[in-house]
């Protein structure tokens, strides 16, 4: 039997009672490690990190609480090899997709370790300025934020085991709220060691970071009216942490991020060969294949003028033909595997059901698998679909497939183009491509009411622009509707939701203690 992974709850490393579930190699099928969390004592840890890890970090400022998540940042930076191979070896990522999950995890944590610098030696923040309760100006009301007194308890998907924890603890530990993160148990090894990185070092007070690997039996039932839930998963599961009667008993506060049908859509008035026109078949192929599409902001749609679908076909189905799918051991290979058999599964299943709706443009299947058994890797090749008639495709509109499949369509002016894009009933992100910034700016608005973000790309920027589906600190991450309705990240406003808002109300002489 394989490696018992540790959970690390109450201060201390601690394992499981049973047997525990096992953790695949992906693409060789091999068993790597094993995750348990039963007969772990939860309604303790959660009180010790309430306890003793939240008061621990309250007592530290901004600045403080900032330079513990630079000293983490060195941390993960000494062990960055030993990730890349269990990032590899557990989810069958090529390097370069390793890197947007561990290297884009520190620089997230990075950036919020220089956002305490800045905060400096407070413990709370104002939320604006001291507004008049009356017309003598002796007595009024100055709104403030203070870190919430609780835990913050992390449900975090199998696609960003190393990005998914630090983009949340991030925020949460500068705000001074201690974290307890649950990982997908299907690549839970590479958040396990890196919290078991982090503690081993000594840098964050006891009770500060947590993780419990394994089922999830028995977390919610924890939860008391401070403290705060942040999940990533599919809308199912959303559905049901937010009735949870802990969580609606004691009006917990959730932030979800569930499903997302994210679109591209390129303007009218731009040429097939156009350098607009390229730049989206470059960054729709980009997205499709990106950690085999397992992103929950990849392409799913994409939208263009009909008189360019033909083209628009042929560009795309260039590029994916020239990717390499299989073992990401092999340098020649640009995109791995999916992360499970389960996973593998679904895509197939969603697929077959896509196709009975729309014509396939790019057939993943031509692609030979290099330095993989098709029988035992979890790999499927990059599939191209299209659907003439988006208007009488309900499906395309609704079924994510969450891999790398996506599917073109046409659309007859940009009301309609904009209509098609709102039937993802809300998503992460859309994206346009175009040449003229009048139009690229106002329809950017016009979408901004059904996304978190608006990722507008013109020749100006096409070596700057930083992805459509790349998620930067210093922006949004999150989307109404579908999407969940949550938000993350966004420079300083992902602190709002580690801290609770109240308003004082003195005089004058009092308020100004507060600055």
């Amino acid at each position: 039997m394989s490696e018992l992974l540790l959970n690390h709850l109450a201060g201390r490393p601690q394992a499981g009672t049973g047997a525990g579930t096992a953790l695949f190699d992906p693409v060789l099928g091999t068993e790597l490690a094993r995750v348990d969390a039963g007969g772990l004592d939860l309604a303790g840890g959660f009180a010790f990190a309430r306890a003793e890890g939240g008061r621990a970090l309250r007592a530290l400022t901004y600045a403080q609480r900032g330079a513990l998540l630079a000293a983490v940042v060195k941390v993960l930076q000494a062990n960055r090899d030993r990730y890349d191979e269990i990032s590899t070896a557990n989810s069958g990522t090529v390097k370069n997709d390793t890197a947007i999950d561990v290297d884009g995890g520190i620089y997230t944590l990075g950036t919020y370790a220089k956002m305490g610098e800045t905060l400096g030696d407070r413990r709370h923040l104002l939320d604006g300025e001291a507004a008049r309760l009356g017309k003598d100006p002796a007595f009024q009301s100055q709104h403030v934020l203070v870190p919430a007194r609780g835990v913050a308890l992390f449900i975090n998907a199998f696609n960003f085991p190393g990005w998914g924890l630090w983009e949340k603890a991030g925020p949460a530990l500068l705000s001074g709220v201690p974290v307890i993160v649950k990982p997908a148990t299907a690549t839970a090894w590479l958040t396990q060691q890196m919290v078991q990185d982090v503690n081993a070092a000594g840098i964050l007070p006891p009770g500060a970071l947590s993780v419990v690997c394994g089922s999830s039996a028995g977390l919610l039932d924890q939860l008391q009216p401070f403290d705060v839930v942040s999940f990533t998963g599919s809308a199912e599961t959303a559905a049901i942490i937010r009735s949870h009667p802990a969580i609606a008993r004691g009006s917990v506060r959730v932030n979800i991020e569930a499903d997302s049908i994210n679109s591209a859509l390129l303007l009218r008035g731009e040429a097939a060969g156009s350098e607009a026109f390229d730049l989206l078949a470059k960054e729709v192929a980009r997205e499709m294949t990106q950690k085999s599409g397992q992103k929950c902001t990849a392409i799913r749609r994409v939208f263009v003028p009909e008189a360019l679908y033909a083209q628009a076909a042929e560009a795309i189905a260039a590029r994916l033909a020239k990717t390499t799918v299989g073992n990401p051991r092999n340098d020649s290979v640009r995109m791995g595997a999916l992360v499970s058999r389960a996973q593998l599964s679904a895509v197939r299943a969603g697929l077959e059901e896509l196709k009975q709706h729309a014509e396939v443009l790019h057939d993943g299947a031509s692609h030979a698998l290099v330095d993989a058994d098709p029988a035992v890797a979890c790999c499927v090749g990059p599939t191209l679909l299209g659907a003439r008639n988006p208007d009488a495709s309900p499906q395309v509109h609704d079924l994510e497939v969450f891999g790398p499949v996506a599917t073109l369509m046409p659309y007859r002016d940009l009301a309609h183009g904009l209509a098609l894009v709102r039937r993802g009933q809300g998503s992460l992100v859309a994206s346009l491509y175009g040449s003229d910034a009048g139009s690229l700016g106002a329809t950017a608005l016009e979408l901004a009411d059904s996304h978190g973000r608006v990722h507008v790309v013109s020749p100006d920027v096409a070596v700057l622009h930083t992805g459509h589906g790349n998620v930067m600190p210093q922006s949004l991450h999150g989307g109404p509707g579908r999407a969940g309705g949550g938000e993350e990240l966004g420079g300083v406003r992902a602190l709002n939701f580690y801290h609770r808002r109240a308003a004082v109300q003195a005089a004058t002489p009092v308020l100004s203690q507060l600055n």
